[in-house]
């Protein structure tokens, strides 16, 4: 995937996509502090977003750490006088983590100086800083959220691409359908050309799969394969739940 960049984003909408960005990764309770409805309007100053991510101890306890969340757009690196209202704020609060969100990167003067306040305050929360890079790493593969924010110029897979996996999906669920037929020949198939047209298709399904390939399958699985079926032929046009083999 090509490099990413936050640089067409205002800083409202760089806030609006760390909001989408944490709800993408997993975390609960997500609030953007957004003062107001109107679209240039920033959010809390030190503290843009406050999340949650939901931990498990070694012996299965669940418990919620609170994240405290400042979003720096800059298109230089970020002073060091950025990042005092987060770090206040998280004195004062004790979230577990202070996380300063950053479009491109910290200036190495703004790295020092959180080197050295770990050292001379060891604060009771962890703080954590996510450059460009590190953002890439964990959205590279959340393609709608990075289409949302326009972020990324990768193209739709082509319909020649969904359909063949629609051929796929359909061969899968036909041939399983097929093969619980067989249980009972007698009574699905009194036609003798019936039956060696559908004996010679599921031969061809064998040999383009591999027998071994093809079930008998998990319910999981099954639901997963009907699933796929159903997506892609809503995709090229088709109704929701079309099934029909």
């Amino acid at each position: 995937m090509r490099e990413i960049s936050f640089n067409r984003l205002t800083d409202t909408e760089f806030e609006a996509f760390g909001f989408d960005f944490l709800h993408a990764l997993g975390f609960v309770n997500v609030d953007w502090r957004k003062g107001t409805g109107l679209a240039s309007s920033p959010a809390d100053k030190g503290r843009d977003i406050v999340c949650q991510e939901l931990r498990e101890d070694v012996d299965g306890a669940k418990h919620l750490e609170t994240w405290f969340v400042d979003c720096k757009h800059f298109m230089k690196g970020v002073p060091v006088s950025e990042l005092h209202n987060l770090l206040a704020w998280a004195q004062a609060e004790r979230p577990a983590v202070a996380l300063f969100m950053v479009s491109n990167f910290l200036s190495n003067p703004a790295k020092e100086y959180l080197d050295n306040y770990r050292r001379n305050n060891r604060p009771p929360f962890k703080i954590k800083y996510w450059e460009r890079p590190t953002l890439e790493k964990l959205c590279r593969k959340k393609m709608t959220l990075l289409r949302k924010f326009d972020l990324t110029e990768e193209p739709i897979r082509s319909v020649k691409a969904i359909l063949k996996a629609e051929e796929e999906a359909f061969d899968r669920v036909w041939y399983d359908r097929h093969q619980m037929l067989m249980g009972n020949v007698q009574k699905h198939f009194r036609d003798r050309q019936i039956l060696a047209t559908a004996r010679k298709a599921a031969r061809n399904v064998e040999r383009k799969y591999g027998k071994k390939n093809l079930g008998p399958y998990r319910d999981f699985e099954w639901g997963m394969i009907n699933g796929k079926l159903s997506a892609l032929r809503w995709v090229l046009g088709e109704d929701w739940d079309m099934l029909d083999t």
